[in-house]
């Protein structure tokens, strides 16, 4: 176990066990007799546990609780791990509902364990843990809040209250990831999002995001650069029904498998078929596909398509732009011959790195393996995974690279692509998926070389993920001041007095001619008003018109970040916004040299 894999072993181990320490205190807050607790999974911050209590909790409570876990730690208690009869866990919990349900769906043969902290308190686990208290004293930890939780997430069981829970080895780190947390609080996207009236939601249509004037305008000019990076590489784009029959979703699997993520149109009285609103794209590439007999010359063929796709969500699990039910996945889906696999997919691969670069992202790649309702022969399974693993080793070196079993789609495995952003981050964003199970469904066939009808394969790939779920990111990682080129409004032009509107609006033309984003306010008022509106936007230039400029036909520029460049000549100034567009830049030009 390397120095990494232990740390994550130890945090993992003591997390676990501090989270019996809460159950401990939250008992003796409130007395066993009042107390139901369920479950206590440490995750990646820390970790939470589940009780049924006589009372809601509080923000005020969380210092007791605190003061209660420090209080037990302080004890310094031996923990003792035991291996019990199903017979005994029952009568040992017999007060306790959630663990007897617990226990008697326990498998007959399955070795159950408690563990005991101190002799006063005991749970149902399976380890491991710290032997005493005292290996947890230098932890630090902090209650993060209290929210409802269904019992096994069903919303016809108990509401428990779930308590969350910061830990960490020490306070340096819980004080770093604090910081982290309240930076990523100033980020949120759905904060910024209205400030910046980018996007709204409504009751109307939950998890269904209205994208407003300037969020609209950012979204077109980030697909307008994902669109030139894919014509480069070969790509065409289509786009297909948002409702397909029944039929089509039998013969793809979804209806099978992704049926209850599906919004389901039903059949008329009478009628016995029904349809769907579209949840993916890759059986509409597929019916592009079979509109004419294909050629092995043809091949690949890449069929990119930025269609509304829906899917269903619980309402508890919607988050702004992150999990929505409506949104444009940026797919592709490719057909072509086993002989194209390892080309095609270094070919996305590039691909990906330069679009994650030009937003100033990193990014790794983790294996997906074949889950348990996989469809399909599981030789074809097995050759799929053993490409994409030979894939991932040639580009990254065998052993470089994360394994996720069992995460793969129902039609094939993975490459998942993730992406860290500037606070540290990590993003599960794009994916590419190898599929000998659809062409098969769909009987697909090209003809090869020799005049034989031979079988495709199928790649599905996204690399931006969803164009709604990445522009959440984008908020939260550039905080709301883009780069030039993909500003909801680029450039505000502010004239001084009423006179000076005939050259601002002669600006104003010339930038939209050139397909310059621009934003102008000729009312007659006081400048400083003026210029405030638009940096309340963060448009990245404010151009100040008065009688020099007027002139001259200079402008004077206020960058974001309180920069300024004076006096620059108008075409100067068209060439520095244009350059910015060209290269995609990152960073703002602030000399007009």
């Amino acid at each position: 176990m390397n120095k990494e894999e232990y740390a994550e072993y130890y945090k993992s181990v003591y997390r676990h066990s501090l989270a019996h320490i809460l159950a401990k205190a939250v008992i003796e807050m409130f007395g066993a007799e009042n107390v139901q607790y369920a479950i206590g999974p440490q995750i990646a911050d820390g970790f939470y546990y589940d009780f049924l209590l006589p009372r809601n909790l509080s923000n005020e409570d969380f210092k007791e609780i605190e003061d209660r876990m420090s209080q037990i730690l302080k004890r310094k208690e031996a923990w003792t791990r035991k291996e019990i009869s199903r017979a005994d866990a029952l009568e040992l919990f017999k007060d306790q509902k959630f663990k007897t349900e617990l226990i008697s769906d326990l498998p007959e043969d399955e070795t159950i364990t408690v563990y005991y902290t101190g002799e006063d308190f005991v749970d149902l686990c399976r380890g491991p843990h710290v032997e005493n208290s005292q290996e947890l004293l230098s932890a630090a930890f902090q209650v993060k809040s209290v929210s409802g939780a269904y019992w096994r997430g069903d919303e016809k069981r108990d509401m428990l209250q779930r308590i969350y829970v910061y830990a960490f080895p020490d306070k340096k780190e819980l004080k770093e990831h604090l910081q982290m947390i309240k930076e990523a609080l100033e980020r949120d996207h759905k904060k910024l999002g209205k400030e910046q009236e980018l996007f709204m939601m409504d009751e109307t249509a939950p998890g269904m995001p209205y994208f407003l004037p300037r969020g609209w305008a950012m979204f077109n000019a980030i697909l307008s650069f994902w669109r030139k990076e894919h014509v480069k590489h070969g790509y065409q784009e289509i786009s297909g029904p948002i409702i397909n029959s029944k039929q089509l979703w039998q013969t793809s699997g979804h209806w099978g498998h992704y049926q209850n993520n599906m919004f389901l149109i039903h059949p008329d009285e009478g009628e016995e078929v029904g349809y769907a609103c579209k949840p993916m794209n890759c059986p509409n590439a597929i019916k592009v596909y079979q509109s004419q007999l294909r050629s092995y010359k043809e091949l690949p063929l890449r069929f990119s398509e930025t269609d509304v796709i829906h899917r269903k969500e619980k309402s508890g699990e919607l988050n702004g732009l992150f999990r929505v039910q409506m949104f444009r996945q940026d797919d592709d889906h490719t057909l072509l011959m086993e002989s194209q696999i390892e080309e095609e997919i270094g070919d996305i691969m590039d691909i990906a790195g330069k679009i994650y670069e030009t937003f100033g992202l990193t990014y790794t790649a983790e294996l997906s393996t074949r889950p348990e309702d996989f469809m399909g022969d599981i030789e074809l399974w097995n050759q799929a995974e053993a490409s994409l693993k030979s894939i991932l080793d040639k580009r990254y070196g065998e052993g470089n690279y994360e394994i996720n079993e069992g995460d793969g789609a129902f039609y094939g495995p993975k490459i998942d692509l993730k992406m860290k952003d500037c606070i540290g981050r990590e993003w599960q964003m794009g994916t590419i998926q190898l599929d000998f199970q659809l062409p098969l469904n769909f009987d697909l066939k090209y003809q090869a070389q020799d005049g034989t009808l031979k079988r495709p394969v199928m790649i599905h790939r996204a690399i931006l993920g969803s164009f709604e779920r990445f522009i959440g990111i984008l908020i939260e990682n550039f905080k709301a001041s883009f780069p030039f080129w993909m500003s909801p409004m680029q450039v505000a032009i502010v004239p001084i007095r009423p006179e000076h509107n005939a050259f601002a609006k002669e600006i104003e033309a010339l930038l939209i001619d050139h397909d310059i984003r621009v934003e102008a306010d000729y009312e007659d008022k006081n400048m400083k008003e003026k210029i405030k509106n638009f940096r309340k936007y963060k448009d990245p230039y404010i151009i100040v018109i008065g009688d020099k400029e007027a002139a001259q036909r200079t402008v004077s520029v206020n960058i974001r970040g309180n920069k300024a460049m004076n006096d620059v000549p108008l075409e100067r100034f068209l060439e520095i916004c244009l350059k910015m567009n060209r290269e995609h830049s990152l960073e703002l030009i602030d000399s007009a040299e």
